[in-house]
C-alpha cells in the first residue's frame, strides 16, 4: 500500500496516509490512456461545422444564358460549385463525433492516471482547504504555501467558496470527485486531492 505525506493548507506536513493499491498502484498502459483521452476529446467536439450545397445557396433559380449559340460554356445555375458564391461539394455537415467506450476501460484509465501522478511525485494529499470568504488573494496564499504552479484540485463535493476564489487564477482548476477524468488529470502538472475526496474516489472506482 503506497504511503504518502499528508499536508495542511499552510504547507505543513501533518502526517502520512495509506493509499489503496487497486487505485494508486496499478500497471500503467499508455495505449489505454490514449484511447480514453481520444474518446474524451471526441465527445467535446461540437460537430457544428456546416456548408451549403447548390440547392441551399440563395439565388440561382434562372438559367444565366441560353444553352447554345453564345460561345460560352453551358451552365444551368450561378450557384454551381464551379462558380464563386456557389454551393460546396462534399463539404462538412453537422455530425456527432461521440462513440462508446467500455466503462471498465474508462475506470481503469483513471486508475492508471492516478498511479502515474503518484509515481512521478506529482500527487499531493491535503487534509482540507477552507476559505472564510470568496477571495482570490486567500486562494493564492494557499497555493503559495503548497508551492504549486499548475494543479488540478479534487474536492469531496461542491465547495463554492473555493471554486469561486480559484476561477480567475490561470493554471488551476477546482473540481469535485464526480468530474474526475483522465484528460484533466494529465493536463495539469500536479494533482491535489483532499483527504475526504479519496474515500469518494474509492467508492467510484472500487
Amino acid at each position: 500500500m503506497p504511503k504518502v505525506s499528508l499536508w495542511n493548507q499552510k504547507g505543513e506536513k501533518i502526517g502520512e496516509i495509506d493509499l489503496p493499491d487497486y487505485i494508486f498502484n496499478v500497471e500503467v498502459k499508455p495505449y489505454i490512456i490514449y484511447e480514453v483521452v481520444k474518446w474524451q476529446l471526441a465527445k467535446r467536439r461540437a460537430g457544428t461545422a456546416s456548408t451549403k450545397t447548390r440547392g441551399e445557396v440563395r439565388g440561382g433559380g434562372r438559367k444565366p444564358w441560353r444553352q447554345k449559340g453564345t460561345g460560352r460554356a453551358r451552365v444551368g445555375s450561378i450557384r454551381s460549385p464551379l462558380w464563386k458564391g456557389g454551393g460546396v461539394v462534399f463539404g462538412p455537415r453537422p455530425k456527432s463525433y461521440t462513440y462508446t467506450l467500455p466503462k471498465k476501460m474508462r475506470k481503469q484509465a483513471i486508475k492508471m492516471a492516478l498511479t502515474s501522478k503518484l509515481k512521478n511525485n506529482q500527487l499531493m494529499i491535503i487534509d482540507n482547504i477552507s476559505l472564510d470568504v470568496i477571495k482570490t488573494k486567500n486562494f493564492l496564499e494557499i497555493i503559495d504555501n503548497l508551492k504549486l504552479k499548475k494543479a488540478l484540485i479534487i474536492t469531496d463535493g461542491r465547495k463554492s467558496q473555493l471554486e469561486l476564489s480559484a476561477r480567475n487564477v490561470s493554471n488551476f482548476q477546482v473540481m469535485p470527485t464526480e468530474g474526475l477524468n483522465v484528460y484533466d488529470i494529465l493536463r495539469y502538472e500536479h494533482l491535489v486531492l483532499l483527504k475526504e475526496a479519496i474515500l469518494k474516489i474509492e467508492e467510484t472506482l472500487g
